[in-house]
């Protein structure tokens, strides 16, 4: 990786935490990198809850158009709740969610998916009894334009190729990873601004894993499509994305360009499984975050 898709930023200080103030919620502002940024979907200050239990912190982040951001954190961490909060499915209990410059906080989902942002859950969560072109459809239900909705139809089968030959056949009855696929190629079929995917490397093995994050990066690289993807798998996420953000506990600990992220210590130890070894070495559960 190279660093942003759109933009060449200057280097930015050490574990930056995204400040919660006004100008985090504008659709375009100078950023971190002392450069104007074309921001397409920004977080100021969310925070969202399950009954008592607080799932997300203050949590503020920005997604430039055209790059691909990753969301790095353990199970449990919240990832899924960041990306549930934008989409809609999960109101906020305080904090701005602003999309193409306006304001989606707590909005209907089938009124964010119009305005061109959709989410890809995790588990696929495709419609089992209907065939792979039924729910390619679907994913095109908010369109009108029938000649540009074959051609898109086309143009994922050629993403994914497995998908046409199984095209009559129910979704239910794909493996996981054509599940993932089609759920993926159903989420273009809206012509989104932005792709939330969360988890795409769930429960697939290592050679599929890599087959679907390079299509990933394909698909930003060819449409320009923007994503934002949280992921467990920090390897495969550092590596496809342009700019990441570590979550513990709800709370964004640190956030760079991912080329930087992954020459970091805690990175390469805590979520790529890579450290230093000295002559005895150093116990890891005595080793501290240096984010804490």
């Amino acid at each position: 990786m190279t660093g942003l898709a759109m933009t060449t930023p200057a280097p930015v200080p050490q574990a930056l935490a995204v400040p919660a103030d006004a100008d985090a919620a504008g659709a375009s502002a100078v950023g971190a990198h002392g450069v104007n940024e074309d921001i397409l979907l920004s977080l100021a200050n969310v925070e969202s809850a399950y009954g008592p239990i607080k799932a997300i912190r203050g949590v503020s982040l920005k997604v430039r158009r055209g790059e691909i951001g990753a969301v790095l954190g353990s199970n449990g961490a919240g990832k899924s709740t960041i990306l549930k909060t934008i989409s809609g499915v999960l109101d906020p209990t305080r904090g701005t969610v602003m999309f193409k410059g306006e304001d989606i906080t707590a909005r209907d989902p089938a009124d964010i998916v119009r305005r061109g942002l959709v989410h890809v859950p995790e588990g696929r969560e495709v419609f089992p009894l209907l065939s792979v072109k039924d729910n390619l459809l679907m994913g095109a239900y908010t369109r009108s334009d029938r000649d540009g909705v074959a051609r898109d139809i086309e143009q994922v089968y050629g993403y994914f190729p497995i998908l046409r030959e199984r095209q009559a056949q129910n979704a239910g009855l794909l493996s996981g990873g054509q599940q993932q696929m089609l759920s993926i190629s159903r989420a273009l079929m809206a012509r989104p601004d932005l792709i939330l995917l969360d988890e795409p490397s769930l429960g697939l093995s290592p050679k599929l894993t890599k087959e679907i994050f390079e299509i990933v990066v394909r698909i930003n690289r060819e449409r320009g499509t923007t994503m934002l993807l949280v992921e467990q798998n920090a390897n495969m996420a550092l590596n496809a994305a342009d700019y990441g953000y570590v979550l513990e506990n709800g709370r964004i600990v640190m956030e760079d360009r991912c080329d930087v992220l992954r020459e970091k210590d805690d990175i390469r130890e805590f979520y790529l499984g890579m450290k230093e070894t000295g002559v005895r070495g150093e116990r890891r559960w005595k080793k501290k975050k240096t984010w804490r």
